[in-house]
């Protein structure tokens, strides 16, 4: 799991287009550090009071911020300017278009704060932002294996080199149902209680498939059979029979793999001639999508035995 660090400059690049972010100047400080994933609005500091200053979040100035700003004097104002840039803030920006004072552009330069503006209004600009920031502070990482949407459930299929991934999913593509990843599946906790499965752009919509090379998926089986990001549901690793000490006959007990600290369902399919691995993964996925619906046909049919061999016992 890995939490990486998030610098002014990352976020500008990866949010520039879509939060519409412009810089004004402070461009010697885009290596700053975003600490805290979400917007601080910095009224108060602006006017005196810096207890309790949210200063490692990114700083927005919108209308009441600006106004309040243009009621002061010059002299007062620089002053006020000192006193924000005397903390190490990330950035500043302003949103609604707002154009910053030359005073507050040369103070920013001076202490090297970038500063942005947007053409977003205040509270949409801190939403979108914040929303951005969490995906970039997320723990994240990457699991071998190729990833599938089928009927909503997200499974990963790993196992070893030649041991029929690619056959499978392409089967499971034929079928209808969507890649999301091939070979190499990047994963995301979001919210802290689901695991997000996304291929990298520069693969997307590619497979590579044993003998024949490189495809693309979408060109030949038509978009529906790309899904971007899924939630991850199931994973599925394909083994030698030989291989398997113990094959799984009941399903009584699940069996679980963690990643990115929680508990995913794990099942293991041994592989040998004849067995049709794209229906196997297929009635596995039902499985877990009938699991998650609260119905486990292996304990009914447990607690059914039971309550017989109770009847005859008591006969």
């Amino acid at each position: 799991m890995q939490r990486d660090t998030i610098t002014v400059e990352r976020f500008f690049k990866d949010q520039a287009d879509p939060l519409q972010l412009k810089l004004l100047t402070g461009a010697g400080g885009l290596q700053r550090v975003i600490l805290e994933p979400t917007v601080n609005r910095p009224g108060l500091v602006l006017t005196g009071f810096t207890r309790y200053f949210a200063l490692h979040r990114i700083q927005a100035i919108g209308h009441a911020e600006a106004y309040y700003l243009k009621s002061l004097s010059a002299d007062e104002r620089a002053r006020r300017y000192a006193t924000l840039f005397k903390y190490k803030i990330p950035c500043l920006v302003f949103s609604r278009g707002l154009i910053p004072d030359k005073l507050l552009l040369a103070a920013a330069e001076n202490a090297g704060v970038p500063v942005f503006q947007t053409p977003l209004i205040t509270m949409n600009f801190i939403n979108r932002a914040t929303l951005a920031l969490e995906a970039l502070f997320a723990p994240h990482g990457t699991e071998m294996g190729s990833m599938v949407d089928i009927l909503g459930i997200g499974v990963i299929i790993k196992g070893e080199s030649g041991i029929g991934k690619s056959e499978s999913v392409l089967a499971l593509i034929e079928r209808g149902y969507s890649l999301v990843a091939d070979d190499i599946t990047k994963v995301t906790l979001e919210d802290g209680d689901n695991v997000i499965g996304t291929s990298s752009e520069l693969t997307r919509n590619h497979m590579e498939v044993r003998g024949i090379g490189i495809i693309n998926v979408a060109a030949m089986f038509g978009v529906k059979s790309i899904r971007t990001k899924k939630r991850v549901d199931l994973i599925v690793t394909l083994k030698a029979w030989n291989e398997v000490e113990d094959v799984e006959r009941v399903g009584m007990d699940d069996q679980f793999v963690k990643i990115l600290g929680l508990d995913i369902k794990h099942i293991i399919l041994p592989v040998r001639p004849g067995r049709d691995l794209a229906r196997l993964i297929e009635v596995a996925a039902f499985q877990t999508k009938l699991n998650m619906a609260g119905s486990n046909p292996a304990k009914d049919l447990n607690e059914r035995l039971l309550a017989k061999m109770a009847g005859t016992a008591k006969k």
